[in-house]
């Protein structure tokens, strides 16, 4: 029997997940849900653009798409703050159902979020279920991919990890929400609410301190605008010169009063080069490099998608992809 998936968010990731979840065998879409009043009461396959009807009708009322559809395993595509999708996360441990989502909070919350972490890993026990959060990043290329490597050490020292993209190729939300087309007050402004940032650096140098056994006692994350000279625009958008094109955001993490872990992001329309790198300080040293880079929203759908039967298998409460056998692409 495939394994019957309830989406809940059907923005340009959630759209994906369904496309995937649709596409490859051993998955079946029962049951959506989304806030948007465009998209309540169609149906799945024509709200994302699938060419063909899914005989799923998207509905608004969670609690009552989830007693009606009888999934087995909820996904989540909705929000990067995980205060605002704990309502979400409550209503569908109620119904015990297990969750994979992709809030980027949810990816490591046991350092900012303690009190919140523990709620949701008591109310998984509770249900008897699992909940993780992931994506690529977090999820993976920050955070699971360097602590798989570390595997091979007899010991490591430090941490290291770039990734730089070429924003041209992201979602249209993605290119908003690293300052694109914002002059460079704005983007301050908004920078110091926390509005435009890529969210989720912390979250993995905790993560991996985690992993690695090391104390960590604090964590900085600093971002400053990358700023047009000449203009430059993506299918989507378009940004005159002198207006900022993405960012450059660093996170660093504090061991022992030294910087051990150091996260490098670039993300900015015309980045000249898109690559993901590792560089393990150890015995052995390590230095790997994914030329091209990952790329972002195929594989945080397709992370999503593949970490489903894991979650399944996984023991009651909140799971991060540290706590969970590594998922690979499977054609259940």
């Amino acid at each position: 029997m495939p394994i019957r998936v309830l989406h809940v968010g059907l923005g340009p990731i959630g759209a994906a997940v369904v496309g995937q979840v649709a596409s490859r065998p051993g998955f079946k879409a029962v049951g959506a849900v989304d806030v948007d009043p465009a998209k309540v009461g169609r149906d799945l396959g024509d709200v994302v653009g699938l060419g063909r009807k899914l005989r799923v009708k998207v509905g608004s009322d969670l609690r009552a798409v989830v007693k009606a559809t009888t999934p087995d395993v909820a996904v989540l595509c909705t929000n990067s703050s995980l205060k605002k999708v704990w309502p979400q996360i409550e209503a569908v441990l109620k119904r015990k159902l297990p969750i994979v989502s992709t809030t980027e909070e949810l990816a490591y919350p046991w350092w900012n979020q303690k009190a919140l972490s523990k709620k949701i890993d008591a109310a998984a026990k509770k249900a008897k279920v699992a909940v993780v959060g992931t994506g690529v990043n977090p999820g993976f290329t920050m955070d699971a991919l360097p602590i798989t490597l570390t595997g091979v050490c007899r010991d490591v020292t430090a941490i290291t990890v770039n990734r730089i993209q070429d924003a041209r190729s992201r979602r249209l939300p993605f290119q908003q929400k690293i300052g694109c087309g914002l002059t460079s007050a704005e983007f301050q402004a908004k920078a110091e609410a926390g509005t435009v940032r890529h969210v989720g650096l912390t979250e993995s140098i905790a993560m991996i301190a985690s992993a690695l056994g090391w104390k960590l006692e604090r964590v900085t994350d600093e971002i400053k605008p990358v700023v047009s000279k000449e203009g430059i625009s993506s299918p989507l958008l378009t940004v005159a010169p002198g207006l900022v094109c993405g960012l450059i955001q660093d996170g660093i993490g504090y061991v022992g009063g030294k910087p051990l872990i150091k996260l490098h992001m670039e993300a900015y329309l015309g980045a000249p080069e898109s690559y993901d790198s590792v560089d393990v300080t150890g015995t052995p040293n390590l230095s790997m490099k994914i030329a091209g880079g990952v790329h972002g929203d195929i594989a945080t759908a397709s992370i999503t998608v593949n970490s489903i039967p894991r979650v399944l298998d996984a023991a009651p409460g909140l799971h991060t992809m540290r706590t969970l056998p590594i998922p690979g692409w499977a054609n259940l």
